[in-house]
């Protein structure tokens, strides 16, 4: 029969379990199904196509030309062996490094990074402290069994009601209970909070999702790296051209002094003109001490970027002008979902997000608690091992938020902006990979176009050169003019270098952007 009592305690559990529940029911503003659906299916065309109608008044002396690059151009050494073969298309995404850099000291400089770099150890101990997180989680919803024991003595008061009572209990025929009362205990304890709502697995999962965004951040990190000293390595080889530009100018320039001297003891030209061509190799030579200051800082940037103290970089600069940069396939939009590991990470903290809410949802119903010990227990060493002095217990906690439920309601709506703010991340970060990707792609077609009419030009001012100084000498030219045409040849000569250095440069960017450079981590898993 059930007692009046009892039903009581039915209805007010009824009641806990009623006010507990009534949690706000939030939405998110938009799905990720929804975001990932928003991305493009493939990147835009470039938009410059129209070709510049000057170059059509040339086009005989563009072919002219053209055969004249190709047989100067010879084989040359690519960023990858596959890239012989301007026909053979390459997916990014599927490229290791170490197959994209052909260049073996550029591969000793990004293996030193991926080792030593500092900044990469700060992040592989984020994610151990996610790991640890993860495991604490996870532990949290196991039952927790300890073992303890005890020994200590107590002495009640005689004139209180414990002690009137001791005083007078015999626990054996003929024995008293003792004024100092010992106590000597061992024994099992054991709790477990009852993972009713999930609230204790969601968090677990919501940790290991955050593992797992820690573990692509590193990845991150590491394509940003890899570029990085790819782009700096590619800087130093180019300065270390514009340098050896710079030094046979100086000394072309110096042999056009001796000759401008000799033509003014001839009284064909003036002090003038000496003083004209003089400046121009004292600001050649300035430049040149600009370009090896440059070099030493670029020196120093590599060797920070591999962990390690300014040394001297081995370098292969002689062939810089006759890489060829590789013809990558960008893939579709899509597969940045799977591949960036930026994308990948704000996709996992959007996941934790999720789960981080349903937590904190979870709080407003009632938890059971379960709790229990059994040992020996006596007031008698000598009788602490007996069966006697054993002692169990087991208790059943139910509680539930009833009053001032405030700051569990702060909670949830914390966790509810704070899914919210993840998801627009995560659509960000995905608008930012597919800007980045189409803004490389624009990027490579036109530094190409570039690069072939900048080639044309030095190609034209070498051709200049010769033929100013051959009317110079038959005076039929000024100093003005074989001077300008020096300085044209070699500023063009210095922007080509600068325009392949951009090449190279567009086309490690990217790799970066279509989640090339980073490779899959057993160890993290």
């Amino acid at each position: 029969m059930i007692s009046l009592k009892n039903v009581k305690k039915v209805e007010l559990f009824l009641l806990c379990l009623f006010m507990g529940g009534c949690a706000p029911n939030l939405m998110v503003v938009k799905k990720t199904s929804e975001v990932k659906k928003e991305v493009p299916l493939d990147y835009p065309q470039n938009m410059n196509q129209n070709e510049d109608p000057l170059e059509e008044s040339f086009e005989e002396r563009d072919k002219r030309l053209d055969k004249e690059a190709e047989l100067k151009k010879g084989e040359g050494e690519g960023l990858t062996e596959i890239q012989s073969k301007s026909s053979f298309v390459v997916r990014a995404s599927q490229l290791k490094w170490q197959d994209f850099f052909n260049d073996s000291h550029l591969q000793l400089l990004i293996q030193s990074g991926l080792e030593k770099n500092q900044e990469l150890k700060i992040f592989t101990q984020e994610i151990r402290i996610a790991k640890n997180e993860m495991m604490a989680r996870q532990g949290e919803y196991l039952p927790r069994v300890g073992l303890g024991a005890e020994a200590g003595m107590e002495k009640v008061g005689e004139y209180t009601h414990r002690g009137a009572t001791d005083s007078t209990t015999q626990y054996e025929p003929g024995k008293f209970v003792p004024e100092e009362l010992q106590n000597y205990s061992v024994g099992l304890m054991f709790s477990w909070e009852v993972d009713i709502w999930k609230k204790l697995r969601n968090a677990t999962k919501s940790a290991l999702h955050r593992y797992m965004a820690s573990v692509d951040a590193k990845n991150f990190m590491v394509t940003q790296l890899v570029a990085e000293i790819a782009k700096t390595y590619y800087e130093l080889t180019a300065l270390d051209r514009q340098l050896e530009i710079v030094e046979a100018n100086i000394k072309i320039q110096s042999e056009a002094v001796k000759l401008i001297r000799l033509q003014k003891q001839a009284a064909r030209v003036t002090s003038l003109a000496v003083n004209r061509f003089e400046a121009e190799v004292l600001k050649n030579r300035s430049r040149r001490y600009e370009l090896r200051q440059k070099i030493f800082q670029t020196e120093n940037k590599l060797n920070y970027l591999a962990g390690r103290y300014p040394q001297p970089i081995q370098r292969n600069s002689s062939e810089f002008l006759n890489l060829t940069p590789a013809n990558l396939n960008a893939g579709v939009p899509s597969e940045l979902l799977d591949r960036r590991p930026d994308v990948r990470a704000a996709e996992n903290k959007l996941k934790a997000a999720k789960l981080d809410v349903k937590v904190a949802r979870a709080r407003f119903y009632p938890s059971l608690s379960i709790e229990a010990g059994a040992g020996y227990e006596s007031f008698k060493s000598e009788h602490l091992f007996t069966p006697k002095s054993v002692f169990y217990s087991f208790l059943g906690n139910l509680t539930a938020p009833l009053i001032n439920r405030q700051g569990i309601k702060a909670d949830y709506l914390s966790a509810n902006a704070q899914q919210i703010q993840a998801l627009y991340e995560y659509e960000q970060t995905l608008i930012k990979a597919y800007t980045e990707v189409a803004n490389q792609l624009s990027r490579i077609g036109n530094l190409e176009k570039t690069y072939t009419l900048k080639a044309r030009q030095v190609s034209l001012l070498d051709d200049s050169i010769e033929v100013s100084n051959t009317l110079f000498r038959a005076a039929r030219a000024d100093y003005v003019e074989v001077l300008m045409t020096r300085r044209d040849a070699l500023e063009a000569q210095m922007e080509l270098v600068e325009i392949k250095v951009d090449q190279l440069s567009t086309v490690v960017s990217l790799y970066q952007a279509l989640g090339g450079g980073w490779e899959e981590d057993k160890r993290e898993e």
